[in-house]
């Protein structure tokens, strides 16, 4: 079944038009082997972004589409139900060139968004480290200036996209001066110094390489600096707020997907001479799933008007992101339920499905520290109203 979409424009739905076609064609045909493979679809990315849409939400001048988030998000959700890996890969991407859109200078803006928007170039985001994961600000990655330039030294944990990405966006440490210590980068792949650890074996999104990146004395020039010293954990926020609704996408595309399966399977499958679909444990298993999804779809688009129209949104993007993952997980799980047997094994896809929400609830701040930021946003209004 297609989800109806409420689309602003006329070049957002071709847009729709474009990415169906795209994951009929090269996404989702190829989505089980390679994930049974653990092929990374490289080529995928050039092609979605010689098609335009690996710069959805940024400027024309600079190779993107110019078009709203509450229209890009809704192409991560449809890519994402065709192959996460593919969808979330699409986020992290649209994550690491946010600093550079946003904060970098004229002339970096020229010199690397066409590159990074085009499909020539894939990033990667480091934040994380091994012992430095939902408290950011704690990394301990150093940049020290000198001789015309910054040293990197440190190690980034579970990177997506690491080893083999074209750029990596990279937080790190100019001061010992808490979060106002930290900074932001560009690297370029094949810098001197950096290098890569095996690739993580993961449950799921076999197909998304996750690696540490290593910084072993390497070199920046002074314009590798995004923003100024100091200002990296504030773009590093700006920048998870964005990709948190990314995620969030995602984990609606991921459950339509499992949904429409069960949905599927169960108008098809007889049991005791009836449809199971017209039993109602069944049919109302299905109905809740229906249900989740579409508050789920609403509230990451609610989020996404927020940011469009220019006003705050991080507290909506965290509870879009705690809401739509863990509803992922949750449809995911009866999905399984729904095929019984048949779920449990690779001939169907919600096993994979049921796999990759898992990782959804874990990525771009867990849903505990989703669940921080939204109680920390609660006592600050309180607070303002004297309660």
């Amino acid at each position: 079944m297609t989800v109806e979409r409420v689309l602003p424009t006329g070049d957002a739905h071709d847009l729709l038009d474009l990415v169906r076609d795209l994951i009929g064609k090269e996404v989702a045909p190829r989505a089980s082997a390679d994930e049974s493979a653990g092929r990374f679809p490289r080529e995928v990315f050039t092609t979605l972004g010689r098609a335009g849409l690996l710069g959805l939400p940024y400027p024309e001048e600079h190779g993107g589409a110019a078009q709203p988030y509450e229209v890009y998000l809704q192409m991560v959700e449809e890519l994402a139900a065709g192959w996460l890996a593919v969808g979330l890969g699409l986020s992290v991407h649209t994550l690491s060139c946010f600093p550079v859109a946003a904060y970098g200078t004229a002339e970096q803006r020229a010199a690397l968004l066409p590159e990074m928007l085009g499909g020539e170039w894939l990033g990667a985001y480091c934040l994380s480290e091994p012992q430095s994961g939902s408290d950011a600000a704690a990394l301990t990655t150093r940049a020290v200036p000198g001789d015309g330039g910054y040293t990197v030294d440190g190690v980034k944990a579970w990177i997506t996209h690491g080893g083999v990405a074209d750029f990596y966006t990279l937080m790190a440490r100019t001061s010992a001066d808490g979060a106002r210590g930290i900074s932001c980068f560009h690297v370029p792949a094949g810098t001197e110094g950096l290098s890569f650890g095996a690739p993580e074996r993961k449950m799921g999104m076999r197909s998304s390489p996750t690696a540490q990146v290593r910084f072993d004395g390497v070199r920046l020039a002074p314009d590798a600096l995004l923003g100024s010293e100091g200002e990296g954990f504030r773009i590093a926020m700006a920048a998870l707020d964005g990709g948190r609704l990314g995620i969030a996408a995602c984990a609606v595309g991921v459950a339509q997907a499992a949904f429409e399966t069960a949905t599927a399977y169960a108008a098809e499958r007889h049991q005791f001479g009836s449809r199971i679909i017209d039993f109602q444990g069944v049919g109302f298993m299905l109905a809740d799933m229906a249900t989740q999804i579409a508050a789920a779809r609403a509230l990451y688009l609610d989020a996404a008007r927020l940011r469009d129209a220019g006003r705050p949104y991080g507290t909506r993007a965290a509870m879009a992101k705690l809401f739509a993952t863990d509803m992922c997980m949750k449809v995911t799980t009866d999905a399984v339920q729904v095929l019984g047997g048949y779920g449990y094994v690779e001939d169907f896809p919600v096993e994979r499905h049921m796999r990759e929400a898992k990782v959804l609830q874990i990525v771009e701040g867990t849903n505990q520290v989703q669940r921080l930021v939204i109680g920390r946003a609660l006592a600050k209004e309180a607070g303002k109203a004297g309660l």
